[in-house]
């Protein structure tokens, strides 16, 4: 018989082995979560690759289609505009990678807290920001984006007119 407060020693090992697969989702779940970000970034680029494509293509080829330059014009305004769109997505998603692999390692440092020792794995500090490269996946796209419609205004909207 235990005493209150104390745990017997089938719960204790239920406790242990729970922990240890707790520990192993978390882990899997942080992986998973930094290889979602490479899968974010290659989405983003066949989109936009494809999308800015379609613009350029729609701006050599809008004379010989025989296209009025206006609505030459607000076709590749709509295809960047989309690629902004996805530039966005993608942004947030990588942002809600970035929190959701924060909430894990603090959940993964509970975990080794409670069955190792206090302070086992020290916790993520965000500022180690310009150590993840989340953000510079994040500073990349928007980069970009800023470098597609600077370059779109000053090169091909311009010529539209």
């Amino acid at each position: 018989m235990t005493t209150q407060g104390s745990v017997a020693p089938e719960e204790s090992t239920l406790r242990r082995e729970f922990a240890i697969e707790r520990y192993r989702y978390i882990l899997q779940q942080i992986h998973t979560v930094n290889e979602n970000v490479y899968r974010f970034l290659g989405i983003y680029q066949a989109l936009a690759t494809a999308l800015t494509g379609g613009a350029l293509a729609l701006f050599v080829g809008y004379r010989r289609w025989n296209i009025e330059p206006s609505v030459a014009r607000g076709g590749v305004i709509g295809l960047l505009s989309l690629t902004s769109v996805v530039a966005a997505f993608t942004i947030m998603l990588v942002l809600v990678g970035a929190l959701s692999w924060l909430d894990y390692r603090n959940e993964e440092c509970d975990v080794t807290d409670a069955m190792v020792g206090i302070d086992f794995r020290k916790r993520p500090r965000t500022g180690n920001l310009f150590r993840w490269y989340e953000t510079y996946v994040i500073l990349f796209i928007a980069t970009s984006i800023i470098a597609m419609w600077t370059l779109a205004a000053i090169f091909v909207l311009s010529e539209m007119k």
